[in-house]
């Protein structure tokens, strides 16, 4: 009679590497459909939360203009065009916060939704860089905010003043150019992120990023001489500094990013 046969140790998969809950296809949907209605609420919720604060934030968003006026000696106050004009602003305002309140909900709600099918080491790298990333979208923002809107408009109400023609700032064009500002900075910013979901996959490495600094830097000034908002030096300059910082950022992530998946190869081979 055979001797049962023994159970191979190498077949059976490392609890590191052990995949989350398991689903079938209609669960999946399910599950998806919970998801994308939390989700929802969620924003809902963070919209009314928008709108009832949205006023408040109006008077943070036109200093900046304000400061600008002031400093050329020229009269301070926005204006609206239109009888709806500054109701539509309040609301736009609101929905945009709404979203942003509802920002980490609905992160956590994807988050929930793609765990369970991850490994383990992969659950480890998506999780390390969701919160990392929230923090850089709104350091762009506040970026933007503080240092690129004051020497932005600073320039553009300075052009203004050299001849016969007088600005009359509308609060509404005036919010559709900072939000492309702010929100454009906030995507700039997640350059670091990139790099380390890149270096994850084994695309780039310390050593590549390095080696190509000098080609990164080309690269960085003509998206700097795109993407600065206003044909000025200073603003030009603010940007391509952002995007150095980052990069160099995003080189200190992929080395330890590197170094911990060598950690690990090594572990893997000693346990052998």
């Amino acid at each position: 009679m055979a001797a049962p046969a023994l159970p191979d140790p190498n077949s059976q998969q490392k609890p590191e590497e052990e995949a989350g809950g398991r689903m079938s296809f209609f669960e999946h949907l399910v599950d998806l459909r919970k998801r994308l209605v939390y989700s929802l609420l969620g924003i809902g919720i963070g919209m009314v939360a928008g709108l009832a604060v949205s006023p408040y934030f109006i008077d943070y968003i036109v200093k900046p203009m304000q400061a600008a006026l002031r400093a050329h000696q020229m009269d301070d106050k926005l204006y609206y065009t239109s009888p709806a004009g500054y109701v539509g602003l309040i609301i736009t305002l609101g929905l945009y916060l709404g979203i942003v309140i509802a920002m980490p909900w609905v992160l956590y709600q994807i988050w929930q939704f793609v765990a369970p099918g991850l490994y383990k080491h992969e659950r480890s790298a998506v999780a390390g860089f969701i919160i990392p990333s929230m923090i850089l979208f709104l350091a762009g923002i506040a970026f933007g905010y503080f240092i690129v809107l004051p020497t932005m408009l600073g320039f553009l109400i300075g052009m203004g003043t050299t001849g016969p023609v007088k600005p009359l700032i509308s609060i509404n064009e005036y919010f559709d150019l900072i939000l492309i500002v702010l929100i454009g900075l906030g995507i700039i910013f997640e350059l670091p992120v990139v790099i380390f979901i890149l270096s994850v996959f084994n695309i780039v490495t310390p050593k590549f990023l390095i080696k190509n600094f000098r080609y990164a830097m080309l690269i960085i000034t003509v998206l700097a001489a795109f993407a600065a908002p206003t044909p000025d030096a200073t603003t030009m300059l603010i940007f391509m500094a952002a995007l150095v910082l980052l990069y160099v950022i995003g080189i200190i992530v992929s080395y330890f990013v590197v170094r911990k998946k060598r950690a690990r190869a090594i572990a893997g081979g000693e346990a052998q």
